[in-house]
């Protein structure tokens, strides 16, 4: 029996306007629907690729406030939500979470404004038991991520953009942990990353956005695993290259006065 939260998508694009940007996203046009195989399901892809798109999108369809937090979060600063959401149609299962979270690196501050709002409703000793001991604010941006999505220790679904934005290495390798752990009581992730960590969980569904498809792929056909691996290989070569091709642009872009500038 099929024990994750959400089962599948589809999407109607009869719903969406002719003249909507979404339909110049390839990888998004060519696709109707998405089965969910994996208790942990990463979606990969260069910038602009459609993967925080379709993520936002079906946060939204599940209830999610647009900017992050949990279901029971409502705020807005600012509305920039596709029609991608209400095209959205959802197989759910029949469980129902016990815990939830969508997190958004670039309005995290937002939420943990609104955490803090909350505090006068919590008690004292349980809102700081719960973030790691002080104040969200009173944090780095990652350790206070890290002490939120900590204090969720119930199965439930778990919806995450580029959650590695404000991470080391070593947190990264705290988040990984925390993840697996969840992941193997029940908890189900959705999440878009480039990072070549997160996305070496063993057993996770990798599906990338890149070359106007979704399809899935393997750890090693990521190209955060590939570029990371030859970087570190090849290191001084690597570079030496870029340096070397950086300097014979500079020289092609420079004006008729020998400077920086924009050819006309």
């Amino acid at each position: 029996m099929d024990h994750k939260f959400i089962q599948s998508i589809s999407i109607n694009w009869d719903q969406i306007d002719h003249d909507s940007y979404l339909h110049s996203i390839d990888a998004l046009k060519n696709t109707e629907g998405l089965d969910f195989q994996k208790n942990i399901t990463f979606f990969v892809g260069e910038n602009g690729a459609g993967k925080s798109t379709l993520l936002e999108a079906i946060a939204v369809a599940y209830g999610f406030n647009p900017e992050g937090g949990t279901l029971n979060y409502r705020f807005s600063t600012f509305d920039d939500v596709s029609q991608l959401s209400s095209a959205i149609r959802m197989a759910k299962g029949y469980r129902r979470a016990k815990s939830n979270y969508f997190f958004r690196a670039e309005s995290f501050f937002n939420v943990a404004s609104k955490a803090e709002d909350y505090r006068d409703t919590t008690p004292k000793e349980i809102y700081y038991d719960r973030y790691g001991g002080k104040s969200l604010h009173e944090q780095s941006h990652g350790e206070s991520f890290l002490a939120y999505f900590q204090s969720f220790d119930r199965e439930g679904l778990y919806i995450m953009d580029e959650p590695e934005a404000a991470l080391s290495p070593q947190r990264q390798l705290t988040l990984l942990i925390q993840i697996v752990k969840m992941a193997e009581k029940g908890s189900q992730f959705i999440i878009a990353s480039h990072s070549p960590i997160l996305l070496g969980i063993p057993g996770a569904d990798i599906i990338s956005f890149d070359d106007g498809e979704m399809r899935r792929c393997s750890y090693e056909e990521t190209e955060s695993y590939q570029v990371m691996e030859m970087f570190i290989n090849n290191r001084e070569r690597l570079i030496e290259r870029l340096l070397d091709e950086e300097v014979k642009n500079d020289h092609t872009d420079r004006n008729e006065d020998g400077y920086p500038g924009v050819l006309f």
